[in-house]
């Protein structure tokens, strides 16, 4: 009969029969000493070898770690979805955490998309802003990297300058609060790590704002040989006033475009409700609107309408996160119905318990 340990389901020890008794009777320990014996029966053997047999070299043991990780691939899935579940149950265990989701849905290779990078941008803004210390080591990483690839594709294109300007500095702005107050919050890492990043977002920003734009090398129509009509169809296409500004103070010749008072009134009209507008008339010596000065002092007030060409989505029969142009797996007949988009806010709630 087998001797059974402390736990039943344990498989139990092997003993072996000694002239002085039973004694347990362990293959590993049995193959560390016998490693130690033909080494030192080696003339080659020495002290390194020993702490290396013994498993007590624990500086190169982290230095192999530490190389393993900086190297190690990051696993793709080939589903670009994910199972959205706040409870752990007896046919489903853990939780899903805001890292597996970065992961799972590839914001590494989405922000590569022009269609998702505005919406992938506001996620790390929010994340910079008040989630930072709910982030674990991994998703630390996957954060520093994803927010590296976004760097570098404006370096590359050439837009979108401003939004990862004020992503940068509301991240600069929330790290240092954090370090300067480490003890006080809880901040996963060590100090000198987020030291580290801070110096590698302030080399960002140096970057970007070194950043000089080129001239493309062939020459085509621009938006100056347009008409009039199509010229103000295309700025009223611009979701933020700030771009009519630097549009004016750029082309000289369309600066009087950008103050028309038609357009400021359609900017306002599609990013503030009837109710907003009316409590923050602003109107001029002559009596009439200022729509330009009530556009400004409205997005002081109230944050603006948000539009983005992709977004997530999420389906509330199966509690699955895709993206919207990628299938996903769902048992109802019509998963269009089941579906709803989900906001940059939205998509960070589905992860706060």
């Amino acid at each position: 009969m087998p001797f059974l340990g402390q736990d039943w389901r344990s498989p139990g020890q092997s003993w072996v029969k000694t002239e002085e008794g039973w004694k347990k009777h362990s293959d590993s320990e049995n193959n560390i000493v016998a490693e130690l014996k033909s080494c030192c029966r080696d003339d080659r053997f020495h002290k390194g070898n020993l702490c290396r047999v013994m498993g007590h070299d624990m500086a190169a043991k982290k230095h192999n770690k530490d190389i393993t990780n900086n190297n190690r691939v990051p696993y793709f899935y080939n589903d670009k979805w994910i199972h959205v579940h706040k409870g752990s149950t007896r046919e489903r265990h853990g939780y899903c955490t805001l890292g597996e989701a970065f992961n799972r849905l590839d914001f590494s290779s989405a922000i590569m998309d022009i269609r998702r990078f505005n919406y992938i941008v506001k996620i790390l803004e929010l994340v910079a802003k008040s989630q930072l210390t709910s982030l674990s080591g991994v998703a630390q990483k996957n954060y520093m990297n994803i927010l590296e690839k976004v760097v570098q594709k404006v370096l590359e294109d050439q837009q979108n300058m401003r939004t990862v300007r004020e992503l940068l500095q509301t991240l600069q702005l929330s790290v240092s609060s954090l370090v300067q107050d480490m003890g006080k919050s809880v901040l996963v890492g060590n100090i000198n790590t987020w030291v580290q990043r801070t110096e590698t977002i302030q080399r960002w920003q140096q970057q970007l704002h070194c950043l000089q734009i080129s001239r493309p090398a062939t020459e085509g129509t621009k938006l100056t040989d347009l008409p009039t009509g199509l010229q103000l169809n295309i700025m009223q296409r611009l979701a933020d006033g700030r771009d009519l500004v630097s549009l004016g103070e750029a082309c000289p010749d369309l600066r009087t475009l950008t103050e028309d008072r038609l357009l400021w009134k359609k900017l306002c009209q599609y990013h503030f409700t009837e109710r907003q507008i009316r409590k923050r008339l602003v109107l001029s010596d002559r009596g009439l609107l200022e729509w330009k000065r009530m556009y400004f002092e409205l997005h002081r007030c109230y944050p603006g309408k948000e539009q983005y060409s992709d977004t997530l989505h999420l389906c509330s029969l199966c509690l699955i996160l895709f993206w919207k142009d990628t299938n996903h797996p769902c048992t109802a007949v019509s998963s269009e119905s089941c579906c709803v988009s989900i906001s940059p806010q939205d998509f960070l709630n589905l992860f706060k318990y």
